[in-house]
């Protein structure tokens, strides 16, 4: 028994190495391959400067900017189609960095043939079509919304879908919201830099998830807003499997 528990506990081991090996997190001025012809389907990469390596980070819901640094979060995909000649990071979450300065640089196809935008598999329906109501019977639901490093930003086909969600419920069950937004104000160090967020982005995420949910018929007198600092990591599908971003979130409690 005790043979069979040490192989256990060294296959845990192995695993969680194996999930940090493929785990990246780095500052990059992005690069905008034009597999495309101009239009807007081409490849977005970045560069880990510490490595040398290139990575593919198209399909990131947030897409770069050029004149910006950005962020970049994620895991290297089990699966390498190597439709934009990088290494493919998938999932991947790419924040911008507003105060970062970057030259635009724009490299040409190369014979990469790009790829198409494809909507996540959880939002198998437009935002625009109606969500029908869940059916009764209503328990207390947890709808964590995910935001970009620094920004109170609610990101198109990702977290506007999400939030479409939480507000379909709480109407249907009739409960009361708690909104509780989060900060990452702990400093953590990425590619020489120490990044942290302000106290008071919690408070305007919150905000901003309140706004949406009262737009979209949650009665404002149901709604309650909290914000707090550096919560726990959250492991949740909203998230993709990248717990570390979830420390950037609103929490979104329905109580029926």
């Amino acid at each position: 028994m005790r043979r069979i528990m040490m192989a256990l506990l060294a296959l845990l081991s192995f695993n969680s190495v194996a999930q940090a090996a493929d785990a990246v997190r780095f500052i990059s001025c992005p690069v905008y391959r034009d597999t495309d012809a101009g239009r807007k389907s081409g490849c977005w990469l970045a560069e880990e400067r510490e490595t040398g390596r290139r990575f593919d980070i198209t399909q990131s819901a947030t897409k770069p900017d050029w004149s910006m640094a950005v962020l970049v979060e994620g895991r290297i995909a089990d699966k390498q189609d190597n439709a934009c000649g990088s290494v493919v990071l998938e999932p991947v979450r790419v924040s911008i960095l507003p105060a970062q300065a970057c030259t635009r640089v724009l490299i040409p196809a190369e014979g990469f043939p790009g790829r198409r935008f494809v909507l996540p598999a959880r939002n198998i329906r437009p935002l625009y079509a109606p969500e029908p109501a869940p059916p009764p019977p209503y328990t207390a639901q947890l709808f964590p919304i995910p935001f970009d490093f620094g920004r109170d930003f609610v990101v198109y086909q990702q977290s506007d879908w999400m939030l479409v969600r939480a507000a379909t419920y709480a109407k249907a069950s009739g409960g009361n919201v708690v909104i509780t937004g989060y900060a990452e104000t702990e400093p953590v160090h990425v590619s020489g830099q120490s990044l942290a967020e302000p106290a008071a982005l919690g408070k305007t995420r919150a905000e901003m998830a309140r706004l949406w949910l009262v737009s979209l018929g949650v009665p404002a007198n149901k709604v309650r807003v909290e914000w707090k600092q550096n919560p726990a990591p959250l492991a949740d599908p909203a998230f993709d499997g990248l717990t570390e971003t979830s420390r950037r979130r609103v929490d979104i409690q329905v109580m029926p």
